[in-house]
């Protein structure tokens, strides 16, 4: 259980990278497949408009913390 959850840290992490990256660049130059939430959930968000770098990189801290998390836990 707990590589899964290492794993879903990763993934979380990777998209809220992803999405930083493309706020700041313009576009995504790499594994842009990642970028799903970042092109289709928080422009859909209105409380985050304006927002959006912010939002992302949240989402990477979100996906750090899991992993954290996930290597405390004893098997």
């Amino acid at each position: 259980m707990r590589k899964a959850i290492q794993a879903a840290g990763l993934v979380i992490a990777a998209i809220g990278v992803s999405g930083t990256v493309d706020r700041l660049l313009g576009h995504q130059p790499i594994m842009g497949f990642l970028n799903v939430v970042n092109r289709f959930v928080i422009p859909h968000v209105d409380a985050l408009a304006g927002y959006e770098l912010f939002a992302n990189l949240v989402i990477a801290v979100l996906g750090i913390s899991v992993f954290a998390a996930a290597t405390r836990i004893r098997a």
